[in-house]
């Protein structure tokens, strides 16, 4: 029998995750944050992630100058509940697995700088699609889709060598809140763009701006520490020497350790019950505001924009947060991702069932639709980069096995949603809104039991435990 390595217990599991730094290992002194390599590359994510939100959304801005007036739908299932005060803007996310697997094979640099700048070349033949037909238009945003869902994951990559434990939750929740931001500032800034100049010209700058991103990227870029040319000597010890025993060197994918992995499935369930909820915010409560309370929050840009401005404030702040708590109040990281995921996914489930008992008061429904996608930015904090914590090596793979699942939500919800409404009454919504709770709720529970914050024995050269 093999004695037990440090941070095991003698059968040789994992132990409590109670404190956030590595034992057994010697620690490298913090380099500082200003100019340093990590951060630029969190700086330069966060600007591509908001190139590719950006280039998401543009499309149903223009949309509205690009189709006829006259051949806009009739707006038969408009309840007369409520009195009238005045094409849903649907936002999935498409990252598989094969995104995740690809990263961790090529590195993470060209996955995602290829995947965005895909994107924005596609983009700028969107004004030609469009005059081709419908068709052309459908496949040239598939592909855009491509390049997209590899994104996500590929990043995820890139962070398993270059973020340091107790600085994870700040640089990655610094690099993902660019596509919030992207969604704030491009949906009224693609409606002036269509409203003083031509809405061909919304497809052509975003498309220009997402290659000018691409250049920097590479130019500035590396895929770790290692192999950047400018990163100085004391950051790069700091790095490796945080990182070390958490990396794996097998080329082997462990995939049925991975998949037998209950802390993973604790994040797949976690992120399909969020997601429930956040297309359910997102795209069928603005659906139910227009229908049963008449008023079409979309027409509104500024409106439109701010749930994901505050999503975009709160990834920011619960990051810093998060890291503050391990690094100086000693929290464990486990403590921290299900404290963070609770917030996240129980608070807007509250106010998704609150808007259901508003009657036809529709500004509570827009605070109510901002406040809960506010609160669901703590998850940015949470299971979102738990993958990180329990497999760095995998992450990206892991990242893409839970999008899977969690891009279910985006496709059965819209359709439970309608089959549950047939009368259109605020009585049936508020069945709509109860089952995306409960669902929320259910996966915040799950991942509070199973969730874990240390690295596991299947993502580990020869198991060689540790702590974080």
């Amino acid at each position: 029998m093999r004695s037990p390595v440090p941070g095991q217990s003698p059968d040789g599991e994992l132990v409590s995750d109670s404190t956030p730094l590595l034992q057994g290992a010697p620690q490298a002194e913090a380099a500082p944050v200003c100019c340093s390599a990590r951060y630029n590359l969190a700086v330069l994510a966060f600007f591509g992630f908001f190139v590719l939100y950006a280039l998401r959304v543009n499309l149903s801005v223009a949309l509205v100058d690009m189709v006829d007036s006259n051949t806009t739908l009739a707006n038969n299932r408009t309840s007369k509940e409520c009195a009238e005060h005045s094409a849903s803007n649907k936002v999935f996310r498409n990252q598989t697995i094969p995104g995740g697997y690809v990263a961790s094979k090529v590195g993470g640099k060209l996955l995602l700088g290829f995947g965005i700048l895909g994107t924005a070349v596609f983009t700028l033949f969107t004004p030609i699609a469009a005059d081709i037909g419908v068709g052309a238009l459908i496949v040239l945003r598939a592909l855009e889709g491509l390049g997209e869902g590899v994104t996500f994951p590929a990043m995820h990559a890139m962070w398993s060598s270059w973020a340091p434990p107790l600085e994870r939750s700040k640089l990655l929740s610094i690099s993902y809140a660019g596509a919030q931001l992207g969604t704030v500032i491009s949906l009224p800034l693609s409606g002036l763009i269509c409203f003083y100049m031509n809405w061909t010209y919304v497809f052509y700058l975003f498309g220009i701006v997402g290659i000018i991103w691409f250049v920097l990227w590479i130019w500035l870029v590396s895929n770790t520490p290692e192999t950047h040319t400018t990163i100085s000597h004391q950051e790069k010890e700091y790095i490796l020497s945080s990182l070390k025993n958490q990396l794996s060197s097998q080329k082997s994918v462990p995939w049925i350790s991975m998949l037998k992995s209950l802390p993973l499935w604790a994040i797949v369930v976690a992120h399909f019950s969020y997601n429930w909820t956040f297309y359910t915010l997102l795209t069928l409560l603005p659906t139910y505001m227009k229908e049963i309370l008449r008023f079409n929050v979309q027409e509104n840009g500024i409106l439109s924009a701010v749930p994901y401005f505050g999503c975009w404030l709160c990834m920011i702040m619960s990051g810093q947060v998060a890291d503050y708590l391990r690094a100086k109040w000693n929290f464990s990281t486990v403590c921290v991702r299900k404290v963070f995921s609770l917030i996240g996914m129980i608070g807007p489930a509250v106010f998704l069932v609150a808007a259901g008992y508003i009657g036809c008061d529709y500004s509570l429904a827009v605070a109510f639709l901002t406040i809960s996608t506010t609160l669901g930015g703590f998850c940015s904090s949470g299971f979102s980069i738990n993958h990180l914590d329990i497999a760095p090596s995998y992450a990206g793979i892991l990242l893409g096995i839970t999008n899977t699942f969690a891009t279910i939500p985006g496709m059965v919800g819209p359709v439970i949603a309608k089959s549950l409404t047939p009368e259109n009454t605020i009585r049936e919504w508020q069945t709509v809104f109860w089952i995306a709770a409960a669902i929320d709720v259910f996966g915040a529970i799950f991942f509070t039991l199973f969730g874990k914050g240390e690295v596991q024995n299947w993502a580990l050269d020869d198991h060689h435990g540790h702590r974080h």
